[in-house]
C-alpha cells in the first residue's frame, strides 16, 4: 500500500544529512518507539540513540544510527535534530556519549541490513 510522502530533513552539528521526501520515519524516543506518517499531528520528541529509519517510495528503507536530540513535526514536515547521524556502513565501533550510553554496530542482520543495538 503506497503512503503519501512529506518532507524530512535531518540535521546534524556538521549539516544536513537527509533532506527529501519519505513515506515513514521510524525511531526511538525517551519514552519509546515512534512512527510518523504524512498528515501526522504535531509533535516534539526528545530522541534517544538508535536505529534511525527513512522509509522511502518503493519500499526501500534508509538506516541510520542516531544518536541523542530531538524530532519536532509541524505543517506536514518531519525535522530530526540530532547530535549523530551515520549511516551503519561508515561505523567502524561502537559510539560512545558522555551519559555511558553507547550506539553500536552488530554484525547480524536486521531486516536485511546491520542491526543497530543500544546498550543503556
Amino acid at each position: 500500500m503506497a503512503r503519501t510522502p512529506f518532507p524530512v530533513e535531518v540535521l546534524t552539528p556538521e549539516g544536513l544529512v537527509f533532506g527529501g521526501d519519505v513515506e515513514m520515519v521510524s525511531t526511538r524516543t525517551e519514552v519509546g518507539e515512534v512512527g510518523v506518517l504524512a498528515n501526522h499531528q504535531p509533535l516534539l520528541a526528545l530522541l534517544a540513540p538508535a536505529e534511525l529509519r527513512l522509509h522511502m517510495e518503493g519500499g526501500e528503507v534508509k538506516r541510520y544510527a542516531q544518536g541523542e536530540g530531538y524530532l519536532q513535526v509541524h505543517a506536514n514536515h518531519a525535522l530530526v535534530l540530532v547530535e549523530d547521524c551515520i549511516e551503519p556502513e561508515q561505523v567502524d565501533g561502537p559510539l560512545s556519549y558522555a551519559d555511558g550510553k553507547v550506539l553500536a554496530v552488530d554484525g547480524g542482520l536486521f531486516d536485511g541490513g546491520p542491526c543497530l543495538v543500544v546498550e543503556l
